[in-house]
């Protein structure tokens, strides 16, 4: 059990929860709690400077939040999400601060949205909705189709004809596969930058990354954010490509240069792409070039980081969170990142 006997948690993002989360503490621990709704920059060192745990969600905890003046009494926190890439992990080693998360809890929900941004991606859904709003098809007819093809007057290809590389073999890499193959799909799953030889490891084939970007024509990225992650993607890797790859990105912000993505769909090096990250978030013009104006025209579908947005992801952050905030109260922290 937790050496200390009185403890006070903090929820930093309580309104994101349907039912209201709760915590409870084992017998002889006393545990006082504060549900913020959601908590702005500026309120966030006030309302967390008594937490001796603390409960987000995506809340930017960085150094000068984790430093002893801020909170001289943290000892734990429970990132009730998967990726933990908000907290300053190293500050929360220096001082003993025991991080967890939910893993896996979102595999289902970020697995379909993938799938989902993959088919308007390929199928142009975006645009195929702008020009019928925007009155194009009754101006033009049936030779509307004709905004739809590809640089090399290609008209998209159906699942069957398509080759998937997986970047990130994680929980839900391993469920795109599944649901890839489900569609008719070859699946390769690659291998980590920089490696040049296929290695196999039980029944998981590994492909060069630089081989996957070539034979691929969907891409999925799916790796977390860490220093060796940022900007994976970039101008050398676009240039890789098919002019029929589409790429999806339901992993982090700044794992894809956006302004690299943005140059290969203007030039149509590649088919198209779908996001559900941002370097920058919340986006919007003035933070990414791909929601500038002149981005309207092409292949490109974005979403506001909800691919976790889902029944099951929530009914897995209820129960898991909660679990991770006794467990540690009894001694036996669970899920540490």
């Amino acid at each position: 059990m937790s050496t200390t006997t009185n403890h006070h948690l903090v929820v930093t993002q309580a309104g994101v929860f349907s039912p209201p989360i709760q915590f409870t503490a084992p017998p002889g621990i006393k545990l006082t709690q504060e549900h913020f709704k959601d908590i702005t920059p500026d309120q966030l060192h006030e309302r967390i400077h008594k937490a001796s745990i603390i409960v987000s969600c995506w809340t930017r905890l960085d150094s000068v939040a984790l430093s002893e003046a801020v909170t001289p009494n943290l000892k734990f926190i429970a990132v009730t999400a998967v990726g933990t890439d908000s907290v300053d992990l190293a500050t929360c080693q220096r001082r003993g601060i025991l991080v967890s998360n939910c893993p896996a809890a979102n595999v289902e929900s970020v697995s379909n949205h993938a799938m989902a941004l993959y088919f308007a991606a390929r199928r142009n859904v975006v645009q195929m909705d702008r020009v019928v709003k925007d009155g194009v098809w009754h101006k033009e007819g049936p030779s509307v189709a004709l905004r739809m093809k590809d640089s090399n007057q290609g008209l998209g290809l159906t699942s069957e004809e398509e080759t998937v590389g997986i970047i990130g073999f994680g929980s839900v890499g391993k469920k795109v596969a599944q649901l890839s193959k489900g569609l008719g799909m070859k699946v390769l799953i690659a291998g980590r930058k920089g490696q040049n030889e296929t290695t196999k490891k039980g029944d998981i084939e590994r492909t060069p990354f630089e081989d996957v970007l070539k034979r691929s024509t969907v891409l999925i990225i799916a790796v977390p954010r860490v220093p060796e992650t940022m900007n994976l993607i970039s101008t050398a890797e676009f240039q890789a490509m098919s002019a029929d790859t589409v790429l999806i990105n339901i992993s982090r912000g700044g794992i894809v240069d956006e302004a690299a993505l943005l140059q290969a769909l203007k030039e149509k090096s590649i088919f198209g792409a779908a996001t559900d990250v941002f370097e920058t978030e919340p986006a919007s013009a003035a933070t990414s070039p791909l929601l500038a104006e002149d981005t309207r025209n092409l292949n490109l579908t974005t979403s506001p980081h909800l691919a976790w947005y889902a029944n099951k992801t929530m009914k897995n952050y209820l129960t898991i969170s909660p679990s991770n905030v006794h467990n540690f109260l009894l001694g036996k922290p669970t899920n540490l990142v």
